[in-house]
């Protein structure tokens, strides 16, 4: 148990060290992972080595609702949610293929507890086992992953910067009639929100809208957000435009320069976008070479389901280079143990 105690400490401050130092890392969900599994088996020893009837049951009901979420149950229920969760937001959002993704992730997983419940498996010659193998691992592989993701997602929503920022960037989301809609208002809206608060505590910031013009738009989105933004109160000297950028990754590089001509690199900045897409953007940041850390508005929970889906093949595409080379890697031994179960047997 002392063991087992002192690789759990080893693992919290290892965890911590990562993350103060920089929370918008795919590792830290990786090691909260690791900490918290440590601490689950901590606990169980304890609670099972224990006399004490309560500590058993202190034990155990992790334990379980850990068994039960990866079981073939635990697969069907999230699977149903998902399907469930599709329909309802079709029906309040547009028919678009970019709403369709937890309908079609809970017909995935339903066909795939279909697939676990036949094992075809027994069915199939025995030199196609290491193919099957092979494939159950790739799975495996991208739902590890997507828990880290999913951890170190959750992780970045307690960012909290403090009150002495020089920039806010909104991030533009896309205008409806060239009007700011409700998903690009409430990302205005956190700015403003933070703007007021910073304004009372220490200094107004600049607010910087992010935003090009599309080609089917009368004028830039950020134009249209610095207007609303107006309209609501904020000083119109206290905010500036970039009007070019067409995805996160340009909002962050022409904002970079925006900033850096204003004060030549010595600045505190935050950006402000949905929850949803809070942490890749904050992956986009450290790319273009922004410190800025960021801050989430809030998101409808219907909506919320796919827009998470979206964020994470958006990631896997973003690292889509070392992905390539493990799901390779996996094939490639599948296949080449196939063949030589073909050649000698």
């Amino acid at each position: 148990m002392v063991i087992i105690g002192i690789i759990t400490l080893i693992l919290f401050f290892t965890f911590l060290a990562f993350y103060l130092t920089d929370p918008r890392r795919m590792i830290n969900g990786f090691l909260f992972n690791l900490l918290f599994c440590s601490f689950l088996i901590f606990c169980l020893y304890l609670g099972f080595s224990s006399d004490i009837m309560i500590f058993r049951l202190f034990a155990l009901i992790p334990l379980s609702a850990f068994i039960l979420f990866i079981s073939t149950f635990g697969l069907f229920t999230l699977g149903i949610g998902l399907f469930l969760n599709g329909r309802i937001l079709m029906k309040k959002e547009s028919r678009r293929f970019s709403n369709s993704l937890t309908l079609i992730s809970g017909i995935f997983l339903l066909l795939l507890f279909i697939f676990r419940m036949v094992n075809p498996e027994r069915f199939l010659p025995f030199y196609f086992e290491p193919l099957y193998a092979g494939a159950y691992l790739i799975v495996v592989y991208f739902f590890l992953h997507l828990t880290n993701f999913l951890t170190a997602y959750f992780l970045y929503q307690f960012n909290k910067p403090k009150y002495n920022q020089d920039f806010i960037i909104v991030l533009g989301s896309g205008l409806i009639n060239d009007k700011v809609p409700p998903l690009l208002a409430s990302r205005i809206n956190k700015a403003i929100n933070f703007y007021g608060k910073q304004a009372a505590a220490t200094f107004p910031p600049i607010i910087l809208f992010s935003g090009g013009q599309g080609p089917d738009k009368n004028l830039p989105e950020a134009e249209a957000m610095q207007k609303y933004a107006v309209e609501k109160g904020i000083p119109s000297e206290h905010t500036l435009t970039e009007t070019r950028s067409v995805n996160t990754l340009q909002n962050m590089l022409y904002s970079k320069q925006i900033m850096d001509s204003i004060k030549g690199g010595k600045y505190n900045s935050i950006f402000t976008t949905n929850n949803f897409h809070l942490f890749r953007a904050s992956l986009y940041a450290k790319i273009a070479g922004l410190k800025s850390q960021g801050i989430g508005s809030k998101t409808a929970f219907y909506y919320w389901p796919n827009a998470m889906i979206r964020e994470y093949i958006a990631i896997i595409v973003m690292q889509r280079k070392r992905h390539t080379v493990v799901v390779g890697t996996i094939l490639g031994v599948s296949i080449l143990l196939s063949l030589l179960l073909v050649l000698f047997y």
